[in-house]
């Protein structure tokens, strides 16, 4: 019986048999040599090894006072900083507000564009540097030869013809020390900081909602407290009048009133002006136009009173304070950025070797292209840098420079959030106590402002003297409302400060 023919061998494969018969070597020495990475391999930087953040230890609670914002606060050890720290104050309107902020901002939109721009330029360049990159070229040239130009004379020119092409071409870039790796790994460290540039674009929008929003609160506050004031005072100045006709007091005291009633008018205008400017700030972080009324009714509905006071705030340890908070992150990325960045500096002192290979088809009519395929060709190069007059020695350098510079930029972003707890926590406990003394003032211009008014209806005291303990009372309470605006903003400050996991972000699931 007769055995079948084994089916024929292409054209290509035995033609590109023998070369690649002689370049096999090369490329075993190259695959064995591709896992060499030169340069420095990153760690992170160690974690502050202190456990508090300010010299004296921390009270077992803070000054309390009756009334609103007055609860004595403590500190409770904790692994980790809450998440959606603002829910901590208890109020619904607040986290509608914060939760609309962290998905309509525009400032969370344009950190989210470049967090994909960042992850996009990592695919480009792992695309371009991990894999060989293959070309398809289709071409046609009207050509016309001139024998006489080779020292043909005696056989007549042809006539012009057009020559097609088609052919694939594959060239590919050994990564022998590294240089494609740690190019790489700088760009996935540039797609960490920007990751973490969004973690705390929402911690800041947050926060800033959130002081805002009690910054608002107390300004209405004031405004209300300040024009009872003025009517108080006004009031004052109507009996000093009616005294300097029938001759009871001098003409000095009414001048003084005048000028003290002048003078809290003058505060009025200020506190307005503040309490619109904050209208518009929390209408730009809600992604809206400061005309807008869309949220009106939430922002109504927040008065201090209405924010309680957290009576026990979560402290993570320093060394959490560096994993968590995203600025620390994100300097840190930059710092593995740049230790890459000198890895690929020293890659680019050794040599460089490339392969490079192509088949095609090159005919004088186009129907025949596709028949087979005439031409190929199979390159190696290898590149080592000789002289280029210190230039990559100089950058190799640089590189370093950069990274002693990220490692100091790192320090101190530490050192700067080490410092803005210390400073908070520290105000915390004077606040407390401030509250206190102006809680203890109010309260005692209050019963004064009672007591007199017993005393007049008694006809024991001028009607002067009624609104003057009353005016009293008015101003103590003034005092009292900026004392707990403060309280609560220092609260929110530290949770801030605290940095905390992965604040929600719906659009970026």
């Amino acid at each position: 019986m007769k055995r079948d023919a084994p089916p024929p061998v292409p054209f290509v494969s035995a033609t590109l048999r023998a070369p690649l018969r002689a370049f096999a070597p090369v490329l075993l020495l190259t695959t064995a040599l591709a896992g060499c990475t030169v340069g420095p391999d990153f760690h992170a930087p160690a974690a502050p090894p202190g456990s508090s953040y300010t010299r004296a230890p921390l009270p077992d609670a803070t000054a309390s006072a009756p009334g609103s914002a007055g609860t004595a606060q403590t500190f409770a050890a904790a692994t980790q900083a809450p998440r959606a720290w603002w829910k901590q104050f208890g109020n619904a309107a607040l986290d509608a507000l914060v939760d609309e902020a962290l998905r309509a901002s525009p400032t969370l939109d344009s950190a989210r564009a470049k967090l994909v721009e960042a992850r996009e330029n990592y695919n480009a360049q792992a695309g371009a540097k991990l894999f060989p990159s293959v070309d398809l070229t289709l071409s046609g040239t009207r050509e016309k030869v001139d024998l006489a130009a080779f020292g043909i004379t005696q056989v007549q020119n042809p006539a012009p013809f057009t020559l097609y092409d088609a052919s694939v071409s594959v060239s590919y870039v050994f990564d022998l020390f590294g240089a494609n790796r740690r190019a790489l790994e700088a760009t996935l460290a540039q797609v960490d900081y920007q990751e973490y540039e969004l973690e705390a674009a929402r911690l800041t929008v947050a926060g800033n909602v959130v002081a805002t929003a009690i910054r608002r609160a107390a300004l209405k506050s004031e405004i209300d407290l300040t024009q009872r004031l003025i009517d108080a005072q006004t009031q004052q100045l109507s009996i000093m009048e009616a005294r300097l006709k029938a001759g009871g007091v001098a003409r000095l005291d009414v001048h003084s009133q005048r000028t003290l009633l002048a003078q809290t008018r003058a505060t009025l205008p200020p506190l307005t002006t503040q309490l619109a400017q904050t209208d518009h700030q929390l209408a730009i972080l809600l992604g809206v136009e400061p005309s807008s009324t869309a949220f009106a009714v939430q922002l109504d509905s927040l008065t201090l009173d209405a924010l309680p006071l957290p009576d026990t705030l979560a402290l993570t340890l320093p060394s959490t304070l560096a994993r968590e908070r995203p600025d620390i992150r994100a300097a840190e990325a930059l710092l593995h950025q740049a230790s890459a960045n000198v890895g690929v500096a020293t890659a680019n002192l050794f040599p460089q070797i490339s392969i490079s290979a192509g088949v095609g088809s090159e005919r004088t009519h186009i129907e025949d292209v596709v028949s087979g395929l005439n031409i190929w060709n199979v390159g190696l190069g290898l590149t080592q840098p000789l002289f280029h007059g210190g230039e990559l020695r100089a950058k190799r350098r640089a590189s370093q420079a950069a990274y002693d510079a990220a490692f100091a930029d790192y320090k101190q972003t530490v050192l700067q959030a080490l410092q803005q707890v210390a400073d908070t926590l520290h105000a915390l406990q004077d606040d407390a106590l401030e509250l206190q003394t102006r809680d203890d003032a109010a309260r005692e211009a209050q019963a004064s402002a009672a007591i007199a008014q017993d005393r007049y209806a008694a006809g024991g005291v001028s009607e002067f003297d009624l609104i003057d303990a009353q005016r009293q009372a008015l101003q103590s309470a003034l005092d009292r409302t900026r004392a707990q605006a403060t309280r609560l903003t220092d609260t929110a400050a530290l949770y801030q400060a605290l940095g905390g996991a992965a604040l929600p972000d719906e659009a970026a699931r």
